[in-house]
């Protein structure tokens, strides 16, 4: 197999790092923590850089890019629009999106093979020609794979990816971007994010019982919600993190997206350390430990916590008590032994439908190694699973040695079905045929990400996401109000068996990983004689077109195409499900745009009124598409955290696409609020929150005195309302210059060209 070694490039970072660090250190005079040495130890210009936490940008120089196929198609469009032969860091691409679970593994491959042969071809050859590594369907998720092979601590990546922390298990800097700031980076140019704040979750103890590492996330998600890691990261650290296998780091992290935190990372140790051995990587091990002291705090950080972190959390893992969260929301958390009476009190149904375990969250050697024992306790019993059981293996190397030591075949004989390793249902890849139209169930996942309908298509199924030996256990009872630490399950025999907690899992196998090689196809030794083909007839692929540049001129009574109301992620923005097919053409999936945003006015999802005709009850995409017809630019409202969840560019690029001029929020999601910069929209917030109410459904808006926008300044808007009345409002909002440059050039991308001469 042919994978570039980290050796060298791992040296040469600790190296960069210690050059840039002692400048840093004269600069501030205190002590470190981990996140800043890794971010600050690969600063572009660490003499000049400010340092502003919470509102200055930093300029980094990441090691190394990861995306996955739904979003690596926009990337490389853009990639190829600007005329750029080479990617200019280690690039890869991972083929776990597009593939639909249903029947099994064997089938839903070779569906997806056929279904989506144009794109992986694209993708292919785009891979060979720009010097792109390409991970072939079937191989494996994006993050375990990334974590198998290239992750290592001390380093930075980007990842086209919300969970791109993942790697952070593995002591990594590594953030979700749109594919915008990737082609940056693959052009050459510095990473810009703002400069994060810092919260510090301090562990003791050590878990037990029926706890898991998925526990520790979930009661975070409940601690911080959703909003609460926005712009910072998240850095776990005292002595109950050594207690914590690697890849329990990692479902840690992973799933430190759900808090919109910029990543989450833990300090490198000997879990870390035996990972690296076991997955053929004993000399970066060898390196870290040489580089330690680049790879934890400094002293006085875990002495006086207080003085480094905006917040610190504490928590006793010998304390902490299986967690459940959901529906619809990640942050809405509760330990089991309350979850019983909370669906009796709220009426949740409690037949669960399915139960889903695996995906990039939790799908390693230890968690399927957990699941196995309670399957087994199971079987001894002749019990096999109330409900369909789906498993989703992170990789090919992850399903192989499970295969080779027994655990999916524990699964198999209590019912379960064995998923391709891909996301799956986890994104929306998930062909559903139990459930009738409008018909409410439940669903218990060990996944990450529970918004309505991103699983299934179905406003209707209600989604709560536990850890995977407690999803296998409440599949076995077919409740979700059943509690494995108390309640007994019915025998055959009519007798009860009262589940004891899953024996200690090996985190690494003892006889090795199994590690296929088939899965990675090397780019060309010479890319400049590979051709991309894309047909222009396609309804996959498209090659984009520039965005015109701003024209000069204020935004003057423009129509406001939606006000949304509460909760609008990218999957309300831009849904994934059937729309994943369409990532690769940006006319043809801009059909979905907001079709899953509820209307303020009316709380029908994705239909509003154009303002124009006056005509009701029409989908956003068509009102869009007239106002674009008539050379208007719109304006979209939102509400607080819009945004939140997926990296997808295309809920950027869309409404571009489409016309829209700004979007203005009550709050954002960082990786969201940088993709709006990056496509040319003005991304804004209300000076004063509560302004968000006098938007009308029949108002039109300006925003003025843009030929005068600059960081830091305010902007004028006025609603324009039908009955001829005017009402001003103020908004801000979080440009620098060179994003100012992007808005008036049209998009960042047509800036990076003419930078290039393109």
């Amino acid at each position: 197999m042919q994978i570039e070694t980290t050796k060298e490039l791992a040296e040469k970072i600790y190296d960069r790092s210690r050059k840039n660090l002692e400048i840093v250190r004269k600069r501030l005079g205190r002590s470190l923590t981990l996140a800043e040495k890794i971010l600050f130890g690969h600063l572009a210009d660490p003499q000049n850089q400010e340092f502003s936490p919470g509102k200055g940008i930093l300029k980094t120089n990441p090691d190394r890019i990861a995306m996955q196929d739904a979003t690596a198609q926009m990337a490389i469009l853009q990639f190829a629009q600007a005329q750029i032969p080479q990617v200019a860091v280690p690039t890869t691409v991972h083929c776990d999106h597009l593939i639909r679970a249903y029947v099994g593994a064997k089938k839903d491959m070779e569906t997806a093979t056929t279904e989506n042969k144009e794109v992986y071809d694209f993708l292919s050859s785009a891979s060979q020609k720009f010097g792109i590594g390409f991970w072939r369907p079937g191989s494996g998720i994006i993050h375990q794979v990334v974590l198998e092979n290239y992750a290592f601590p001390g380093g930075m990546m980007i990842g086209t990816d919300s969970h791109t922390p993942n790697a952070g298990g593995l002591g990594m800097i590594a953030a979700g971007v749109g594919g915008a700031d990737a082609v940056d980076v693959m052009a050459g140019f510095p990473w810009e994010v703002k400069h994060p704040t810092l919260i510090g979750v301090h562990l003791t103890g050590e878990l037990s019982g029926w706890a898991s590492p998925k526990d520790i996330i979930l009661y975070v998600c409940g601690a911080l919600t959703v909003q609460g890691g926005t712009n910072r990261i998240v850095e776990y650290f005292g002595p109950g993190t050594k207690s914590i296998s690697c890849t329990g780091k990692a479902t840690i992290t992973n799933m430190g997206a759900e808090l919109g935190a910029t990543t989450s990372i833990f300090p490198y140790d000997e879990r870390m350390s035996a990972y690296l051995k076991a997955t053929k990587r004993a000399d970066l091990a060898e390196l870290a430990d040489k580089n330690q002291d680049l790879l934890k705090s400094d002293e006085d950080v875990e002495k006086n916590p207080q003085k480094y972190y905006e917040k610190v959390i504490e928590l006793d893992l010998s304390k902490l008590e299986p967690y459940v969260v959901g529906p619809h929301t990640p942050d809405l958390a509760r330990p089991i032994s309350k979850l019983a009476q909370e669906v009796k009190d709220k009426n949740y149904p409690d037949a669960i439908s399915t139960a889903l375990i695996g995906s990039c969250t939790n799908s390693s050697y230890e968690d399927l190694g957990r699941v196995a024992d309670v399957a087994s306790q199971a079987k001894s019993a002749h019990i096999k699973t109330a409900v369909k059981l789906m498993v989703s293996p992170g990789s090919d190397q992850i399903y192989a040695t499970v295969k080779r030591d027994g655990q999916a075949q524990a699964l198999e004989d209590i019912g379960a079905t064995v998923l391709a390793n891909a996301c799956g249902p986890c994104i929306g890849q998930w062909k559903r045929d139990d459930l009738k139209p409008g018909q409410k169930n439940s669903i218990l996942t060990s996944f990450n990400r529970n918004f309505p309908k991103r699983n299934d298509g179905s406003a209707d199924t209600l989604c709560f996401i536990g850890s995977p030996e407690i999803v296998v256990a409440v599949a076995l009872a077919g409740r979700l109000s059943f509690n494995p630490l108390t309640d007994s399950l019915d025998t055959a025999d009519g007798k009860k068996l009262k589940l004891s907690p899953p024996k200690k899992a090996d985190d690494l196998p003892k006889n090795g990983f199994v590690s296929p090689t088939e899965g990675y196809l090397a780019p060309a030794k010479n890319g400049e004689s590979v051709k991309i083909v894309v047909d222009p007839s396609s309804d996959r692929l498209q090659l984009l077109e520039p965005f015109s540049a701003w024209d000069g001129k204020d935004f003057v009574e423009i129509p406001i195409l939606l006000k949304a109301k509460g909760k609008c992620t990218t999957d309300h923005i831009s849904p994934a499900g059937p729309w994943l097919k369409y990532r690769g053409h940006l006319d043809k999936i801009s059909d979905n745009m907001f079709l899953g945003a509820i209307n303020s006015y009316t709380g029908d999802a994705g239909k509003g009124l154009n303002i124009l005709t006056g005509e009701k009850g029409l989908e956003f995409p068509k009102i869009a598409r007239a106002y674009k017809a008539k050379g208007l630019r719109w304006v979209a409202i939102g509400d607080e955290n819009y945004g939140e969840g997926s990296s997808r560019e295309h809920a950027a690029m869309s409404p571009r696409f489409l016309g829209a001029g700004a979007v203005i929020t009550r709050s954002f999601a960082r990786i969201h609020e940088t993709n709006l910069k990056k496509q040319g929209i003005l991304p804004l917030t209300f000076v004063n929150p509560t302004d968000y109410e006098l938007v009308k459904e029949t108002d039109k808006i300006s925003i003025l005195g843009l030929k005068n926008l600059a960081p830091g300044k305010e902007i004028e808007g006025v609603l324009h309302h039908a009955d001829g009345k005017t009402g001003k409002i103020l908004l801000k909002h979080s440009l620098t210059s060179d994003q100012i440059d992007w808005f008036k050039a049209g998009s960042a991308l047509n800036l990076l060209k003419k930078t290039r001469g393109a």
